[in-house]
This record gives structure tokens, C-alpha cells and sequence, in this order.
């Protein structure tokens, strides 16, 4: 990259957190994502929850080219972000989780967008996935330019390609360290209050998918977790939160028959409300 901007101004300085904890066999391509972007005023720092794999010995080689770095116990995912941020000193945040990657060329896209777009603080681009030898295997095609009404509903702001000013993360406060799955779509609905978002129509970033990650794995937990999120910024009608109700009576049959019918055996017969709910009610309010 350039030393400086096409208009001659110094490049904003950006300052991305990487929480990490046991992903040691993906973490060298996530820092890597990071520090060949080139961007001549990064702030790079990692926060390790004390892992008990080769993390440490990961991030040791790369300790010269990083602000900031620790490997203790922390409360989860959310903690360990806000401990990074807590540090950060950039005009730009982001954060990128241990197991996702940047793009060629992300940061300088970003920083050459909010600098040419004063009144803009959250910007947000498109992503695709990839697999656990970090192969594409598709675009995340549920990415759209940002409406309120269906952001209370699910959250479509792929958060490795999202970015912010400084300043709006002051202004929303930190990561409600309550969540455990959900916590990037809460913030970015706290923030999206204070200012309209901007959509960014090119990939940004790669998000891994495997069977282990949380979005997969937190089974009722996660839903549970959603289900209270779009209740409380969107209120009880909204269809996330009562497709989740439907689902809980599901739950609440199974564990009552003790194996006799099975989770997917009630959601083919609560198929038809689902349907009514989230595909013509849904669509009905919230798709134009």
C-alpha cells in the first residue's frame, strides 16, 4: 500500500482484536489475513483465553508485528473483545474472530470509505465461506442492504466484514458479556439506533464454518439467547420470536414423551405454522 491516501492524508489508524481460545490450527491464517494486508497504521492485537494447545507458541511468532498481546482466562468470548478494545487506540475497529480471514485489500477498502464518508460510522460488506482447510465453498448470500425492520427479525450484517468508528463504539458501549452466541447481531442493534449503517456490496471477508462453531453447535441455548434479543429490540410480534415460541412448544412435547417421538419428527408436523409465520407473515411486514 501506499504510505498515504490517494488525497495525500495519512491512513486512518484501524485497530482489530482477535479473540482466540484452542483454535490453534486456524489462528496462523487468521494473524496472516491481518498483517499482509500491508495497512501502515494497524493496530493489531490478539487476546487468548489461555488456551491449552500451540496458541501461544502461534501468536509468539508474530509477537513483533502485533500492539498487544496476552494469553490468560477470560469470561468468554465477548470479555475477551472488550479487554482487546479496552486497550485500542485506532480510529477504526473492527474485531476478527481466530478461525475467520480478511480479504486482500479489506482494510484499505474500508479506511478509504469512511475517510471519503465523514457522516458514515458503520459499514458493512459481503463475505463468503469456508470450509476447515479454509476452501470457498459458497457466498454468504443472506448479506442485504441494512433495513431496521428486518434487522429486528435476523441479523444479515456478517460480522468479520463489518467496521466502525472509534467513536460509536464509545457511544453504544461494549459487548454484553451475557451472550454467548449473539452477541456481535445485540451490539450492531444497539448501534444501529445511533447511526444508519452502510452497505458495502464486495467481499470483505471469509467466515470458517465447521461443525464445532457456536453459530452450529449452541443447539436451544443459541436459540434461546436470539429468541430474547429480537424480543427485546423488536417485541413480541416479531416472527423470530414466535417461530422460537413454537419451537419451545416442540421442545417442551418431546422432552414430556421421553424419546418416544423425536425433535425433527414435532417440527414436520409444526411445519404449516412455521410456514404461515415466516413466510407470509414475515414477508407480509418486513420484505417490501
Amino acid at each position: 500500500m501506499p504510505e498515504k491516501m490517494s488525497d495525500g492524508r495519512p491512513w486512518p489508524p484501524i485497530s482489530i482484536v482477535t479473540p482466540s481460545f484452542n483454535q490453534a490450527a486456524f489462528l496462523e491464517e487468521t494473524i496472516r489475513s491481518v498483517l499482509l494486508q500491508g495497512y501502515p497504521n494497524l493496530e493489531y492485537i490478539v487476546i487468548d483465553g489461555g488456551s491449552s494447545d500451540q496458541s501461544v507458541e502461534v501468536i509468539e511468532q508474530y509477537a513483533t508485528w502485533l500492539a498487544y498481546w496476552v494469553s490468560e482466562p477470560d469470561r468468554g468470548q465477548a470479555h475477551a473483545i472488550n479487554k482487546g478494545f479496552a486497550r485500542a487506540s485506532g480510529q477504526i475497529f473492527a474485531w476478527l474472530n481466530s478461525d475467520d480471514i480478511y480479504e486482500p485489500e479489506a482494510l484499505q477498502r474500508i479506511a478509504t470509505k469512511l475517510a471519503r464518508s465523514p457522516a458514515c460510522n458503520l459499514v458493512y460488506g459481503d463475505g463468503s465461506y469456508i470450509d476447515l482447510d479454509g476452501q470457498k465453498t459458497g457466498q454468504c448470500d443472506w448479506i442485504q442492504p441494512y433495513d431496521r425492520r428486518r434487522f429486528q427479525t435476523f441479523n444479515f450484517i456478517l460480522q468479520p466484514a463489518a467496521f466502525w468508528r472509534r467513536s460509536l463504539w464509545e457511544r453504544a458501549g461494549p459487548l454484553d458479556a451475557r451472550y454467548q452466541y449473539a452477541m456481535d447481531w445485540e451490539w450492531f442493534l444497539r448501534a444501529t439506533r445511533l447511526t444508519e449503517p452502510h452497505y458495502l456490496p464486495f467481499e470483505l471477508a471469509r467466515w470458517r464454518i465447521g461443525p464445532e462453531i457456536k453459530t452450529r453447535s449452541g443447539g436451544r441455548e443459541r436459540r434461546a439467547e436470539i429468541a430474547e434479543i429480537t424480543r427485546r429490540f423488536g417485541g413480541i410480534r416479531q416472527p423470530t420470536y414466535i417461530v422460537y415460541q413454537l419451537d419451545r412448544l416442540t421442545w417442551n412435547v418431546t422432552d414430556r414423551l421421553e424419546g418416544k417421538i423425536s425433535d425433527r419428527g414435532l417440527r414436520i408436523l409444526s411445519a404449516p405454522a412455521r410456514w404461515i409465520v415466516k413466510d407470509t407473515l414475515w414477508k407480509g411486514r418486513y420484505l417490501s
